[in-house]
């Protein structure tokens, strides 16, 4: 690299969103110091994403900064904690300083929206990848995880599934999607929505939830294992554009993955609140698609079912 390491941190990463949650010492030193206010709990999150794995290699820095902070929160809304801080590492094949400014301009337009502050960081060269760990905060007690789901829970999704996997696919050729379908699945893709404005109603009612990405069947497993249950989904019910429904294209919502939607299950008494959620947050409504059962993990169509304990999500090693 013409730039060395610090001038790069320096130029392009200095003052990159700013908190609520007070920051002793941030960038300059060798590690930041954080006061954690009284009766909070540290959530913690990492994600890597990797050129022409996580993202096509066409992708623009702007979306690359928006998608690798996007994903780490989508974690901290699964488990209803508030974002405060984050570190990054970045690897790039070289100093392109348009790339640069693109890619930090992006990433602090979203950390600021999402009132985190970047506290500190790393810079290489090699292949581009990006490496974001996300701290939040969450009262005492009140995090959210994959293992307090019972029989007879309702399993909630929220916003669209598939559309993200469909993009994908169209990128790579493999469908033809006619506009403005086409834009909406690309979008979904590059900038997908970390649903932290859920993590209120996740802390006061949900008894287990993940984030989605690596596809619903996969990741509610993991629920699923965790809590010792099973379940019956409704495909059917499944929050899917009119193209995959027409088409009978369900695996791009079922297995397709890069969906970062919430998975949650609910106690069936808190009915009345879930109808008030829905009511009042026409843009993020949380979609009935199943139920937590004893054991037997099954997608029902119609009157046909099938077997889903053997499915897998996307998997890096597999």
């Amino acid at each position: 690299m013409r730039s060395n390491e610090f001038s790069l941190i320096e130029r392009f990463f200095a003052d990159i969103g700013r908190g609520e949650f007070p920051v002793r010492l941030s960038q300059g030193d060798d590690a930041a110091v954080l006061d954690v206010p009284p009766g909070m709990q540290v959530v913690m999150s990492i994600d890597t994403l990797i050129s022409g794995v996580h993202f096509p290699e066409q992708t623009s820095a702007a979306d690359i900064a928006y998608k690798a902070l996007a994903v780490n929160l989508s974690d901290l809304a699964a488990m209803a904690a508030k974002p405060a801080w984050f570190l990054l590492s970045l690897s790039l094949p070289d100093d392109d300083e348009d790339w640069l400014e693109e890619f930090s301009k992006s990433l602090g337009q979203m950390s600021q929206r999402h009132q985190i502050e970047l506290v500190g960081g790393d810079t290489c060269r090699g292949p581009l990848s990006v490496t974001i760990q996300v701290t939040g905060l969450v009262p005492e007690g009140q995090y959210v995880t994959r293992a307090g789901a019972q029989a007879g829970d309702r399993v909630l999704v929220s916003g669209v599934l598939g559309n993200a996997s469909l993009g994908l696919a169209h990128l790579q050729q493999r469908v033809h999607l006619p506009e403005p379908l086409r834009e909406l699945c690309v979008t979904a893709l590059n900038r997908p929505k970390p649903r932290l404005d859920l993590s209120d109603f996740i802390a006061q009612f949900a008894s287990a939830a993940i984030d989605l990405s690596d596809g619903l069947v996969g990741d509610l497993a993991h629920i699923l294992r965790s809590s010792r249950v099973g379940a019956t989904i409704n495909q059917f019910a499944l929050p899917v554009n009119d193209w995959i429904r027409k088409n009978d294209a369900f695996d791009y919502a079922l297995t397709g993955g890069d969906d970062y939607e919430i998975c949650c299950t609910l106690p069936s008494k808190y009915q009345d609140h879930l109808d008030d959620w829905n009511q009042a947050h026409p843009e993020c409504q949380l979609i009935e698609i199943g139920e937590i059962i004893k054991s037997d993990y099954t997608l029902m169509k119609g009157n046909h079912s099938t077997d889903l304990k053997h499915w897998q999500g996307y998997q890096h090693f597999g």
